[in-house]
């Protein structure tokens, strides 16, 4: 396998672009060996740090395992990697082979963001309720300008999702919401329907306020599946 050199420019992010790339399309199998550094120095036409660093972030990533002293060894990144790898993915032109990698984010998003209502309902103190409730209004005060209301429907889940509890949830949270697959980041148009559901906002948080775990579950899905699209969601029997 070769490969071009490089530009001197963030020769480190460039090597470790081309390796996730090649490792992810399947070009190297799993428990295939990479080259070693010096021919990859050699191909790249960098030196061993720019190779070190890159091989650094693709172990980190659940890529590769590196030895010392031994062949960098190529890992199965089904299941070795984790939500990281989609977003570095879909941050360079997502050439993970998954067509329905979107959608099965927004998936995620709509299963961790019924659950966290849940919780909310159940756990949250009565300040944090208060604050939902205002986050609501701030969110409604922003019709009809999809961009401000995406905004400020963000912040409301945010509170949502720390009124839960669940710090694991709160960390997901961060991911979804930051980078290029964030759902924050996403064209409005893309959640019209969700974004324009004003009354279903002020519902959901009303059964919050009221503690009803099951409603506030209920009514967060509907929301969130909005946006996955219809054709892709899985019937319920």
């Amino acid at each position: 396998m070769t490969f071009e050199p490089l530009s001197r420019e963030s020769v480190s992010d460039q090597v470790f672009g081309r390796l996730r790339d090649a490792v992810v399309a399947g070009r190297y199998a799993a428990g295939d060996p990479l080259p070693s550094e010096r021919e990859l120095a050699t191909t790249f036409g960098v030196n061993r740090h720019a190779i070190r660093e890159a091989l650094r972030r693709l172990q980190q990533l659940g890529l590769v395992r590196v030895s010392q002293g031994g062949a960098t060894r190529v890992q199965d990144w089904r299941a070795t990697a984790g939500l990281d790898l989609a977003m570095t993915l879909a941050a360079a032109g997502d050439v993970l082979p998954v067509a329905t990698l979107n959608r099965d984010v927004l998936e995620m998003r709509a299963c961790i963001g019924a659950d966290a209502a849940r919780l909310c309902a159940e756990r949250a103190e009565p300040p944090a309720r208060q604050a939902i409730a205002e986050a609501v209004e701030a969110y409604a005060a922003a019709v009809p300008d999809l961009a401000r209301m995406a905004t400020a429907d963000l912040a409301l889940w945010r509170r949502i999702v720390e009124g839960s509890g669940n710090i694991a949830y709160l960390l997901a949270f961060n991911s979804l919401t930051a980078g290029a697959l964030a759902v924050g980041h996403m064209p409005p148009h893309r959640r019209t329907a969700e974004l324009l559901d004003v009354a279903a906002h002020r519902r959901l948080s009303e059964l919050i306020t009221a503690g009803d775990a099951a409603g506030a579950e209920g009514v967060a899905r509907a929301l969130l599946t909005a946006a996955v699209p219809a054709e892709t969601r899985t019937p319920r029997p």
